[in-house]
């Protein structure tokens, strides 16, 4: 009742966690909220940034007014969430628009326009620029600030011309607590727009920026990863009940969170997440790029080190999809959906689901590709379609584990797994087959990177090192491999490129 607090908010994709967490990781209190994401024709993916923060607000208050939670407990907030979205903000940091997130795709023209031709898609020369100075490139689907960016320059003059800053949603939420705009390598790091060879230099380069044709005055100022942006302003520290001497850092990737929170901070200790989307990482010393798999590092949790970065779009997301299209009306709880799975035995009686319902990234790039359930009969139960989605999701992050641990060029073992999906024992249990290594569920993986945020807020605070957290893993249960399940899922996870051959093939006759 006596520990100091940081306010954590989690931006997801599917909406703000907003909680309290001691600066040892603890996590007192938090809510969940929903926001929608409004599809519209072109490609137009967008979320009010404005909601998010009025959410954020109201959390704030009631998690201030909980017995014991006084303004001087809490000492620190910080941001951690989506990335590859962006926001439009005034020179106060108020949104002038919705924010694009990484699903809108109307700069597509724009960003090929700008940068594409024949190697992959890409301008082989302009390319090769950004590989050199970045390990990566903006995306030719105009799905990132950039393709933004771009389309809000062409096709919104009037958003634009109100617009000082175009803004990660973590940095922006980080203005609106100190009126300060900031960004870090990390959190810009899918503008490709900064050598991160050096990640002591902090600005945008002008060849990259000459490139695609931004405008580099509208890009926040760069500083110095998780480092203290400012205080709390007085009027937003007024209005939550928050003091205005609580410190604010800069905003975090939930990449970073994650590695933070699953304890996995020292190099090669892996993470993987199973949240809406998913992803394999961890810390490496150097940077690098895999293309030909969507593989490569990012600016990592120090001014010297990286981060492995991969992304499929379709993780948990998988699962609630599947759930809310069963029962649409009143949809069935987790716990249900687990209880049917359960009942299915391994290999889910010969049903297969290829998951990638919002396209595939690594470790094979096409954003047409559609997922799909094959071997159906009429002896197919729910509890069957269940486990499938749960093993689809798995065998499809093997295939990327594949290549992830050729690219790090070691054993990955074992894997600490977090996000929502991560919650289900048997989900866990299906990843330690699938991937036939032992898995460590984190404790209270739902909200690993509310700690994650927290404990980086502490680092910057000085109560902490990052070697010493390193030494209190946050892991709750250890799952191994069984047989003869890892026999069988062996050979799914097998046939995941066949499948995934098949289904683009299918997609591509749209």
């Amino acid at each position: 009742m006596t520990s100091e607090l940081c306010l954590t908010i989690d931006l997801g994709t599917g909406g703000p966690k907003v909680g309290l967490v001691t600066l040892d990781g603890e996590v007192l209190s938090y809510e969940v909220h929903a926001v929608e994401t409004l599809f519209a024709g072109g490609g137009a993916a967008t979320q009010d940034a404005q909601r998010w923060w009025t959410l954020i607000c109201e959390s704030t208050r009631r998690l201030m007014a909980l017995d014991g939670v006084t303004r001087e407990r809490v000492k620190a907030v910080a941001v951690t969430g989506q990335y590859a979205s962006t926001v439009p903000v005034d020179a106060n940091g108020v949104p002038t628009g919705p924010c694009l997130t990484w699903q809108d795709s109307r700069g597509g023209a724009l960003s090929r326009a700008a940068f594409g031709g024949h190697l992959q898609g890409y301008n082989a020369r302009k390319l090769l620029h950004f590989l050199r100075k970045t390990a990566g490139a903006p995306v030719t689907t105009g799905g990132d600030p950039v393709g933004h960016m771009l389309y809000l320059s062409t096709h919104e003059a009037a958003v634009t011309s109100r617009t000082r800053w175009f803004m990660e949603p973590v940095d922006y939420l980080t203005m609106r607590f100190t009126g300060v705009a900031t960004a870090t390598h990390a959190s810009r790091f899918a503008s490709w727009l900064a050598d991160t060879r050096h990640l002591s230099f902090y600005d945008y380069d002008e060849k990259l920026l000459e490139l695609v044709g931004i405008d580099k005055t509208k890009l926040p100022p760069l500083v110095p990863f998780a480092s203290i942006v400012g205080t709390v302003t007085p009027d937003v520290a007024a209005d939550l009940g928050l003091s205005d001497e609580a410190i604010v850092i800069t905003g975090l990737l939930d990449l970073h969170a994650a590695a933070v929170g699953s304890g996995a901070t020292r190099p090669f200790e892996t993470h993987v997440a199973l949240s809406t989307t998913s992803w394999i990482s961890c810390p490496v010393t150097s940077k690098k790029t895999d293309i030909l798999h969507s593989i490569l590092t990012v600016p990592g949790l120090t001014n010297d080190s990286y981060l492995i970065f991969n992304q499929q779009d379709t993780g948990a997301k998988a699962l609630e999809w599947l759930r809310t299209t069963l029962s649409p009306t009143s949809a069935l709880s987790y716990d249900e959906l687990n209880a049917l799975a359960s009942a299915s035995p391994p290999g889910a009686n010969g049903v297969v689901f290829t998951p990638w319902l919002a396209g595939q990234i690594s470790p094979v790039s096409d954003h047409r590709v559609r997922g799909a359930f094959s071997t159906l009969s009429v002896t197919t139960s729910t509890g069957d379609l269940v486990r499938a989605v749960m093993e689809g999701v798995a065998a499809n992050s093997a295939w990327l584990f594949h290549y992830v641990e050729k690219f790090a060029g070691r054993r990955l073992e074992p894997l600490r797994i977090l996000g929502g999906g991560a919650q289900s024992d048997l989900w866990c249990q299906i990843f330690a087959d699938t991937f036939d290594r032992e898995v460590h569920q984190v404790s209270q993986p739902l909200i690993a990177q509310l700690r994650g945020a927290a404990l980086l807020a502490a680092l910057a605070l000085g109560e902490h090192t990052l070697d010493e957290l390193a030494t209190r893993p946050a892991s709750g249960r250890t799952f191994t491999p069984t047989s003869p399940a890892r026999e069988r899922y062996r050979e799914r996870r097998e046939q995941m490129p066949q499948l995934f051959a098949r289904d683009q093939k299918f997609a591509r006759r749209k």
